[in-house]
């Protein structure tokens, strides 16, 4: 449903970077995201785009990559084959699509099948030229009805998708007039939240693999599928009200998926332990980076036999903060392995805070956005995100809590069976 004729292109920054040989060293945990890329979607309405050309969607990326400098570069290796960002202004990848569906057609459809969103952003992967290739994209898609989605492919060896949305939030408000008068500062890395790990040397939430070499793409053991669920205002709300301690919705919602997901796989054991992913702030004037907390959960227990409560219990007191990370990036100075970081194990990435909803044309928000992640693992992933504020309340999409699964293909029909029969939630 999407042309075949799309037209790519590529826009660099308005001015050239300061420094002529300007590197940016990737961190440990930035190497540890290297095999994943962020997806994040946005629907606006026709009146929020008429008499836009790609010139102006073009014009305000000059100048954000004059911000987002590191963005705009490219992969190299050193001596010893680190990876580094090369910031080298070579710019981004401007894609332009057209559909021959109506937009709100295209929604309703894709409510029902989450693999229609797929043709709406660019599907990217690094290498095998790495030093040819872009380490973002942005697509426009032009619908029949004049309608019009932003889709960012995003690297995560660039940033996490906190860094994602303040990325393309800043698009929206370059393009609006308000270009910031002062450069991104460097983040400070926030302190622990959570106690460490008892065996601080090994890292539970990362799976070590054969390196990859300059083809930067996850090893999976099978076909891996997206869908995303759309829990309602009044739903969720129902769904608090059950619990008899205060928690947030990410971590009620975690707990329903973590027993149902356990219920499921063949081998319920696997599920004893989990990845939480929480981030510290939204860093809308930072420079990109991947700031994030890689906590673990273990039961002592049979998931599938424990009651949601417990769980809630268990995510909200009992995760422990990674300390392993560091002592585990030992194999990537050499190159000879290479870490999985979403889906090592059944991860939750916690995204109620993103201001997925910040990113506004003519003044308009998109009337729906969402976030996912390529080059998962074979334990899939679970994001929990804030759900549209502007949409119809009749259609069930107004408000609430989007969940966005990464799932093995034969594990989520039967997700949707299981929460539709237990929660009444599809």
């Amino acid at each position: 449903m999407i042309s075949t004729g799309l037209r790519l292109s590529t826009v660099v920054p308005a001015t050239a970077t300061a420094e002529q040989n300007m590197v940016h060293e990737l961190t440990d945990m930035d190497l540890a995201m290297k095999l994943h890329y962020i997806e994040g979607l946005y629907f606006f309405k026709s009146d929020a785009v008429e008499g836009l050309t790609i010139y102006d969607l073009k014009k305000p990326t000059f100048h954000l990559l004059q911000l987002y400098f590191t963005a705009s570069g490219r992969i190299r290796r050193s001596e010893t084959g680190r990876p580094f960002i090369k910031c080298n202004d070579s710019g981004v990848r401007i894609v332009e699509a057209y559909s021959e569906e109506a937009m709100d057609q295209w929604l309703a459809m894709a409510m029902e099948d989450s693999s229609l969103f797929d043709g709406l952003t660019y599907n990217q992967a690094l290498g095998p030229d790495l030093g040819f290739s872009p380490l973002v994209f942005l697509q426009f898609t032009w619908f029949k009805c004049g309608g019009m989605s932003v889709g960012l492919s995003w690297a995560s060896v660039l940033g996490d998708a906190f860094s994602a949305s303040a990325f393309i939030n800043m698009w929206g408000k370059i393009m609006a007039g308000h270009l910031p008068l002062k450069p991104l500062h460097v983040p400070v890395p926030g302190k622990p939240e959570f106690p460490a790990l008892s065996t601080p040397n090994t890292s539970s939430s990362l799976k070590r693999v054969d390196s990859v070499g300059d083809y930067w793409v996850t090893p999976n053991n099978c076909k891996m599928r997206k869908h995303t669920f759309h829990v309602s205002a009044k739903k969720l709300d129902h769904l608090l009200s059950n619990q008899s301690t205060k928690f947030s919705a990410f971590e009620v919602l975690s707990a329903i998926i973590w027993k149902s997901l356990s219920k499921i796989k063949e081998n319920s054991e696997q599920t004893r332990r989990v990845t939480i992913c929480t981030n510290s702030h939204e860093r809308e004037y930072e420079i990109p980076s991947n700031n994030i907390v890689l906590c673990t959960v273990e039961a002592d227990f049979l998931v599938t036999e424990a009651d949601v409560s417990e769980l809630v219990e268990l995510i909200l007191n009992r995760r422990a903060e990674e300390k392993g990370i560091v002592e585990e990036m030992k194999g990537l100075e050499s190159g000879s392995s290479d870490f999985i970081a979403y889906g090592a194990n059944l991860t939750f990435v916690n995204l109620e805070e993103a201001e997925i909803y910040g990113l506004e044309l003519k003044g308009q928000k998109p009337v729906y956005a969402n976030y996912s992640i390529n080059g998962v693992g074979d334990e899939g992933v679970v994001l929990v995100l804030p759900g549209p504020k502007y949409g119809k309340e009749e259609a069930n999409i107004h408000g609430g809590r989007l969940v966005t699964v990464v799932l093995p293909e034969n594990e989520v029909a039967q997700l949707k069976t299981e929460l539709q029969r237990e929660w009444s939630t599809a």
